[in-house]
Parts: structure tokens; sequence; C-alpha cells
């Protein structure tokens, strides 16, 4: 779509914490408007529509949403945030091990601003699976870059974790 609409969309979404919680279907139904002027096979439509459901506490209905606009194609940068927000869905309706399959190749993918929410979801994701070793090393291997200090000793950490005992 084209910037103006863009820019509505994040206006939109800026707008989003002035919703009391009873009012979660205005918000909702300010997204339908504007995904109503998009093409009807627009990836970008589900996606906001998925969004939308998923920040007012319906990850059920936003599951088939995500699939949808990944299935028409959603790449870049918003395919990435779809994958990640759809691994967190998966998991909080109970199916974490999808999840868990869908971000695994992200952390193959090229770097951008969102490898660090790539790695706590999976984290999440395999912690309900039980596998909190695992994911543990995947925040401690997030959270190292950005400490002051001790960024080689937490990296080490992180892989020791995962790593059998030699």
């Amino acid at each position: 779509m084209n910037q103006d609409w863009e820019d509505r969309v994040a206006a939109a979404w800026a707008t989003f914490d002035d919703y009391a919680e009873g009012q979660a279907a205005d918000f909702r139904a300010v997204i339908d408007a504007l995904v109503a002027e998009l093409p009807d096979d627009s990836p970008l439509g589900p996606f906001e529509q998925a969004c939308a459901w998923d920040s007012t506490g319906h990850s059920d209905k936003a599951v088939p949403l995500y699939r949808e606009a990944l299935t028409r194609g959603l790449t870049g940068y918003k395919g990435r945030r779809a994958k990640i927000q759809l691994s967190s869905s998966l998991r909080n309706i109970g199916q974490a091990d999808e999840g868990v399959k869908l971000l695994t190749p992200e952390l193959d993918a090229p770097s951008d601003e969102l490898d660090d929410a790539v790695r706590a979801t999976l984290a999440l994701c395999l912690s309900s699976l039980g596998r909190d070793r695992q994911g543990l090393a995947l925040v401690l291997g997030a959270l190292a870059p950005h400490l002051p200090r001790y960024q080689r000793s937490m990296a080490n950490y992180a892989r020791a974790l995962v790593e059998p005992e030699g």
C-alpha cells in the first residue's frame, strides 16, 4: 500500500492505549476500516487484523489471520513480525511446538532489530515445552551484547547451557 495508508495505520496503533479494555471492538473496527481500503488479496489486511485481535487478547482469532498473511506472501520486516507474533499466539493457545518450528529458522535469518524478539519469543515457546535450559540460553545470548560488561562470560554461559558436558 502507499505511505499515506501506512501512516494512518501507524496513527491508529499509536492510539491503542487510549481505548479502555471494554473498547477492544472499537479499536478493531478502526483497523478493519483501514483494511477495507486494501486490495482483497493484500497480505497486509490479515496481518493488521491479526495484530488487532492479538493485542486485544484473542490469540485464537489472530492465528489464522497471521497464517493467511504469510500465505499471501507477507515478507520482509512485517513478515518477520508476523512469524514472531504468530509463534507467540500459538504458544498462548497451547501449540508452542509449532511456534518453535516457525521461529527456529529465524535464528539464521539476516540480522535486524527483531533478533532479540525472535529469541525471546522462541525462549518462551521452548519453556512452554519444558525446554527451559534452551530458552535460557537464547535469552542470555540475546542479552549478552547489551551488557556494559561480562558480554563474553554471559555468551559462554549461554553456550554451556546447551552444549553436552564433556
